[in-house]
């Protein structure tokens, strides 16, 4: 991830897999250029308009699904991908994840990539396997193992050759793994290159020398907009990696987001002038369980406001929006694939893009890029209204079928329904074990002077300790009255927490935009031994930017003691180090009893407190709905289920005041800031927790809270759908071509049907799912029309005309908006 750019060096590997009838999986590979099957094999190649398979010209649609931010569970949704206008399914493949140790491999549970590539095979689609070895994707260091930083002369995405030698031996092994044959594709180096020198030329020429001995040299552009990129090469097709959906989650930030408007103007105008392949990162944003979170400071949800979302339900209107536009471009498809387009101008900011094969097929994209105007144009002697940033897509150049800024597809109103029952709400069934402040192992250390974290811990947990005794005789001359002083500390962070004889003295955090805490507070001294305790927490490694293996964390110093009449610098002096909490070491989130420090079912429950540990059973809820943990009440910490972590918490971390508005103008460029909800509030609340992790009873929770929270405030939460709507427009206008409009619902789940109609209206209805109201001009039989076409129907279909609804007001435009539910 990162700003719009096109990458240096942007190969690709496709496997498309399809079950032998009754048989094993076939797999294509494909270097972009070739496929193989096997011992059989599939000619593909490119030419400047698009990807050639098997002597074909193909335009391809595809969605970003990272496995490990999956469950099991994705294969439900997976098997609803026929259908949705995807060719392709896109995921990382992501190194530290498969070789935590070097040498050692895993490709169990989340982490099975031939399983995930299997379950992809069932929905018949292409899999683009992007190796990396280098990802971004806000994944912990990038997807680099640590291990790797630790080799002699080592220099991360740069022309060195302990380097190199271990990007060539995981791509074999994971070519290998796959049964196929090698590939590298280096991810996001265009813009960082120029802080590499000119090392970075040469890496970049050795890795494009193993692509282009493949054949399989394209460059292809990442961002939210790439309809004015062009490949490096007249003969190449134009190709976009990377069409970011929305944005990720930073703890302490707004909750972006990206309104579909102009997802869908992205893509109209990046088919309109030739574009060829095009995926959205990302389809289904899914969760960053454990540790996997880069950053720092990344969240633990990655929904990304996906068209799906980070519990598998598909997010309205988004899905169906896009899905209505990838319907209507492969209407066009053998004209966009047949010809280059022709241009022409229909005023200031409008366009018209025409493509005519030589069948005698005609596709026209006519589009507004002002950001503020609609416009009347005229074309082919007819006239068409295109509302501002918009794109309309004329399959037979006459007949506007899609307008980019028309929604006429569903949208669901979730809600989050709460069960406290199933985790138990009195103290009592809740135990908790105190976690030492301090060195409390036996595997700690003294090292003279402040040692860098990542170095020291090499990210085997998030935690450090720096632990220093001082003795005080009462005439120190940084000492103030009362024995007291000023402890100064700084940090490269990610959280620092101070603890002066085994009390809180005071905590500090930086940061997504500025990681660094400088920490002072006045403390109390007493005469004699004192030991100062220094905790600092990790929350994600930096994973984007130009030597980020080389960034630090922890405490960097100095670390001071300051008074009226003068400073001691301790940065220098002897510190104890432990790596890691005593808990870690024990076990204590998997829940066991047995152990030296026992759970405690005392009464009161400890709560508020820093540095506990907490535990308590619970059921698994009822139904095949989503759930999610509600961890509003708690500081910072992290949450395990049954053992398995769902991922670092921290409710307490508020988003600014400022920079959320109720609605988003989609007119005009976005930016990754442009769009945020929940300002004020909470980052994150609600925690995922995949069914596939529980049992149907006894259950195990344990939490670590850092800070101090209250256990006895959280619950669990059904993702329950509320509502659908739709708010469909009809063309019945004066201006435009009648495009027959027709509104579908349908219920998101398998078992469910549509109960109700709660609202209808033909006219001009306003309002929001949820929220509508009749406006000025209304059919009276609209309610009745739908209620007799959907009622009972998991499905249905009404025409958005006024030969359905009768014509309120001759000489507008009109839209239908349904309000359902379902059960």
């Amino acid at each position: 991830m990162g700003e719009t750019f096109c990458s240096a060096v942007s190969s690709s590997l496709f496997y498309r897999v399809q079950p032998f009838c009754g048989g094993p999986f076939r797999v294509f590979l494909s270097f972009v250029l070739s496929f193989v099957l096997l011992s059989e094999s599939v000619n593909v190649t490119y030419d400047h308009r698009a990807l050639v398979i098997d002597g074909a010209r193909r335009l391809l649609i595809s969605g970003s699904i990272h496995y490990p931010r999956s469950t099991p569970e994705v294969a439900q949704v997976l098997e609803r991908f026929q259908g949705w206008g995807l060719d392709v399914i896109e995921t990382y493949v992501f190194w530290n994840l498969h070789e935590p140790v070097q040498g050692q491999y895993d490709f169990g549970g989340r982490k099975d990539l031939v399983r995930f590539v299997k379950t992809v095979a069932k929905t018949g689609l292409f899999v683009h396997l992007r190796i990396g070895p280098y990802v971004c994707a806000e994944w912990n260091y990038g997807g680099f193992p640590l291990w790797l930083h630790f080799i002699p002369g080592i220099k991360f995405r740069t022309d060195n050759e302990p380097f190199k030698r271990e990007m060539r031996r995981f791509t074999a092994k994971i070519v290998d793994t796959m049964k196929q044959e090698m590939l590298f594709i280096e991810n996001e180096y265009g813009n960082v290159q120029s802080h590499y020198g000119s090392a970075a030329k040469s890496y970049v020429d050795w890795a494009a020398s193993m692509a282009i001995s493949l054949d399989t040299g394209i460059n292809t552009c990442n961002g939210f907009y790439c309809d004015q990129f062009s490949p490096n090469s007249a003969k190449k097709p134009k190709m976009w990696t990377e069409n970011w959906s929305g944005w990720f989650l930073s703890f302490g930030g707004g909750v972006p987001y990206r309104p579909v408007e102009d997802l869908a103007f992205a893509v109209a105008r990046f088919f309109q002038r030739g574009g060829t392949f095009q995926n959205y990162y990302m389809y289904h944003g899914g969760t960053n369980f454990g540790h996997s979170s880069g950053g720092p400071f990344i969240a633990t949800s990655y929904d990304y406001d996906a068209p799906i979302d980070e519990y598998g339900i598909i997010r309205q209107p988004k899905w169906g929006h896009l899905r209505d536009l990838h319907k209507t471009i492969k209407l066009c498809e053998g004209a966009l694939i047949a010809t280059d387009p022709s241009y022409s101008s229909l005023g200031p900011n409008l366009e018209a893009h025409v493509y005519k094969a030589e069948t005698g097929s005609c596709v026209a994209f006519l589009a507004n890029i002002d950001a503020v105007s609609d416009a009347v144009v005229t074309f082919n002697g007819n006239s068409y209204h295109l509302p501002a940033w918009s794109v309309s897509i004329l399959p037979d150049c006459k007949t506007v079928v899609f307008n980019s800024a028309q929604i006429n597809s569903q949208a669901l109103k979730l809600e989050a329904r709460y069960m406290k029952s199933l985790v138990q709400t009195s103290s009592e069934a809740w135990s908790s074990i105190d976690e030492p402040v301090g060195v409390s192992k036996s595997s700690a250390f003294a090292r003279d002077g402040l040692l860098e974290q990542i170095n020291t811990t090499a990210d085997s947990s998030d935690y450090l300790w720096y632990s220093i005794s001082i003795e005080i005789t009462g005439d120190e001359p940084f000492l103030m009255n009362k024995n007291q002083a000023v402890l100064h500390v700084e940090s490269l962070g990610h959280v620092l927490h101070a603890f002066v004889n085994g009390g809180i003295a005071g905590r500090g955090s930086g940061s997504a935009s500025n990681a660094k805490i400088i920490l002072e507070k006045t403390i109390t001294l007493i005469q004699g031994r004192n030991t100062i305790d220094l905790l600092s927490a990790t929350v994600g490694l930096q994973n984007y930017g130009a030597f980020f293996d080389e960034w630090g964390a922890g405490v960097t110093g100095p670390v001071k003691l300051k008074g009226s009449n003068g400073t001691a610098d301790l940065s220098s002096r002897s510190w104890i180090y432990q790596i890691g909490l005593k808990g870690e070491e024990l076990g204590l989130y998997k829940g066991f009893n047995k152990s030296p420090l026992l759970w405690s079912s005392h009464s009161p429950l400890a709560i508020n407190k820093p540095l506990i540990w907490y535990k308590t059973t619970f059921d698994c809820p009822d139904g095949n709905a989503p759930i999610a943990l509600d961890l509003t009440g708690m500081g910072k910490g992290e949450a395990w289920v049954n053992g398995q972590s769902i991922g670092r918490y921290w409710p307490s971390y508020l988003a600014p005041q400022s920079g959320c508005a109720d609605s988003c103008n989609y007119r005009g460029v976005y930016r990754a800031d442009k769009c945020a909800r929940n300002c004020g509030k909470a980052s994150q609340t609600l925690y995922h927790v995949p069914r596939s992790f529980l049992q149907r009873s006894g259950n195990t929770l344990v939490l670590f809270e850092e800070t101090g929270g209250d256990p006895t405030h959280i619950s669990f939460a059904k993702r329950q759908l509320r509502s659908l709507c739709v708010d469909a427009w009809s063309w019945d206008g004066p201006v435009g071509i009648k495009s027959g409009a027709v509104l579908r619902l349908e219920c998101p789940y398998p078992t469910q049907v549509i109960a109700s109609i709660k609202f209808a209206s033909f006219g001009t209805p306003v309002g929001t799912c949820g929220s509508f109201k009749h406006g000025r001009c209304r059919s009276e039989n609209a309610l009745s029309v739908v209620q007799k076409a959907c009622v009972g129907m998991k499905s249905c279909f009404v025409s958005v005309s006024s030969e359905s609804f009768g014509d309120p007001c001759k000489g507008l435009a009109k839209s239908l908006a349904v309000e359902a539910a379902c059960a």
